[in-house]
């Protein structure tokens, strides 16, 4: 069963959905949720401290998305992998591949994940101001995190490029690494010049769309075998 403050921000999405942020009340949000508007402002301090958390659970969510493509094998149940099926599905060509086209298929049906990767707020989204200068810290453990602010679209970036390479420079052909030290130091940094390529090919995909072709593009760029 979710919790207050999960059902809280549910709601706050699915409010979201249908209104732009500015409209969106915190006494319809609480009413949603099936909880008093004290317990909201008890978790979140206010609409902005709603909207941090808002923020930093569309992150973490993709992060979690990222990391399930990266240590399974790509057609693993997230949108948008099923054509990675197959005798070689578990490369690491083909993990890149998966991570770049679920980024751009996620970024063009999540509007806040959208505007992460790219540092585009539009006048409909929950713009995350910082904290105010004196502002007593957030109560819980996750809203004090929500507080500290969602990583900008060049630390998202870093951080998807450095867990991509942190998984797959155990990841040999279609197959583990079991030791996970196999790599020589230059076939690491070979390695992680394809983890920046394929990010930055995924993300230029997101500000540009251009059709479907973000797959290919990545596979030709990083396909040399390893």
């Amino acid at each position: 069963m979710p919790t207050a403050r999960e059902s809280l921000l549910s709601a706050a999405l699915l409010a979201l959905d249908e209104r732009p942020w500015s409209a969106v009340r915190m006494v319809d949000v609480a009413a949603a949720a099936g909880v008093s508007r004290q317990t909201l402002y008890n978790e979140f301090g206010g609409k902005d401290g709603l909207a941090r958390a808002l923020v930093r659970r569309e992150a973490d969510a993709y992060f979690h998305g990222v990391d399930r493509l990266l240590h399974d094998r790509p057609g693993c149940g997230l949108p948008g992998t099923a054509a990675l099926d197959g005798a070689n599905g578990g490369g690491v060509v083909d993990r890149l591949v998966a991570v770049a086209e679920w980024t751009v298929a996620q970024a063009r049906s999540r509007p806040l994940l959208h505007a992460l990767l790219t540092g585009c707020w539009g006048e409909r989204l929950p713009v995350p101001r910082p904290v105010g200068p004196g502002a007593p810290p957030g109560g819980a453990p996750a809203q004090r995190r929500a507080d500290a602010g969602p990583p900008d679209p060049a630390d998202l970036a870093a951080a998807i490029r450095d867990r991509s390479l942190a998984v797959l420079s155990k990841v040999r052909g279609g197959g583990w690494d079991a030791g996970g030290s196999g790599r020589t130091p230059e076939e690491v940094a070979v390695l992680a010049y394809r983890c920046e390529v394929a990010v930055r090919l995924a993300l230029s995909y997101v500000m540009a769309p251009d059709g479907d072709g973000v797959g290919s593009i990545v596979r030709t760029a990083v396909g040399r075998p390893f």
